[in-house]
């Protein structure tokens, strides 16, 4: 009866945190939400979720506001003061620590559905018993579930492909490291998303074709050029699972990767009421980004 109260009573707080971030708050306002000390309400958030009040609310505002970086249509500066930063250098310190990018870079990046900000989770675990089971021993895994619409999907395909570095061998790589085929999708510009690497379903794979290929997505209605080479298929509405590992140097991208499929691996979807569904969609991989973490998405259905 006490963790369900404990749980309640944080979740009371994290509530008035999501909905007064843009404004001061105090420890004192938090524990009148709790019904709880001021002492006593910050040693039940600590132990609920694994850090102080003030640290949680440092980090959310830190994600909301590299979400209102996407969008573009404010100035750094406000964005800093929208989100209780007293200036655009102490801002810029603490974007730039928290996510391994500074905030401008951050906002010119080529804009994706498909990864994550650090410190963000939009499903949490029951408890901390059932988090230290999932991530003992691991990377730090941060998780979220993305709609797909109805859309297109432009592929190159190789004969034998069933990874990265087979699918290089058989056509070839750029200059940049990536495939060719890579650095020609990256050019689309209707593209909904990065290019990414793709496992494809058994139904998609084509006799003498090899299952992984490098693709993008287009909207349904795309309407411009297929390059020499290359088809497009379509793809049906359906849920992925984004995976997103923690920032890694550069150097030693193959030891996150293999990092966050140990803790994929280890990851029960079935917790958040989803299972795995390899038959409706691709499993991806986005391009290796050491300030981002590496990134799988995997398709999901929700379990009825």
């Amino acid at each position: 009866m006490e963790d369900t109260s404990a749980r309640s009573a944080v979740e009371k707080m994290q509530r008035y945190i999501d909905e007064h971030r843009h404004e001061p708050i105090s420890l004192k306002q938090l524990a009148d939400v709790s019904g709880y000390s001021m002492y006593h309400a910050s040693h039940l958030f600590k132990q609920e979720t694994g850090m102080a009040p003030f640290e949680y609310i440092r980090k959310q505002r830190l994600v909301a506001s590299a979400y209102a970086l996407r969008k573009r249509d404010k100035r750094i500066i406000d964005i800093a003061f929208d989100h209780q930063f007293a200036s655009h250098e102490g801002y810029t310190r603490a974007f730039s620590k928290a996510f391994g990018i500074n905030p401008l870079r951050f906002a010119n990046y080529p804009q994706s559905q498909d990864w994550l900000i650090s410190y963000h989770t939009i499903h949490h675990p029951q408890s901390q018993m059932e988090v230290k089971k999932m991530t003992q021993n691991t990377a730090i895994l941060f998780t979220q579930i993305v709609e797909r619409p109805k859309r297109k999907l432009i592929l190159k395909r190789a004969k034998h492909a069933s990874d990265y570095f087979s699918y290089c061998e058989e056509v070839g790589c750029a200059l940049s490291g990536q495939s060719k085929p890579w650095e020609i999708l990256a050019q689309i510009k209707e593209a909904l998303n990065e290019p990414a690497g793709c496992w494809l379903p058994k139904q998609m794979i084509k006799e003498d074709t090899g299952e992984y290929v490098h693709a993008v997505e287009v909207p349904y209605d795309y309407a411009g050029a297929i390059p020499d080479g290359f088809e497009i298929i379509d793809l049906e509405p359906c849920k992925m699972l984004v995976f997103q590992g923690e920032p890694y140097e550069d150097e030693h991208y193959d030891e996150a990767i293999g990092a966050l499929w140990e803790r994929i691996e280890m990851f029960n979807p079935e917790v958040y009421g989803y299972e795995y569904d390899y038959a409706i969609a691709s499993r991806m991989q986005l391009e290796p980004q050491g300030w981002r973490g590496y990134i799988e998405l995997y398709p999901v259905r929700k379990i009825i």
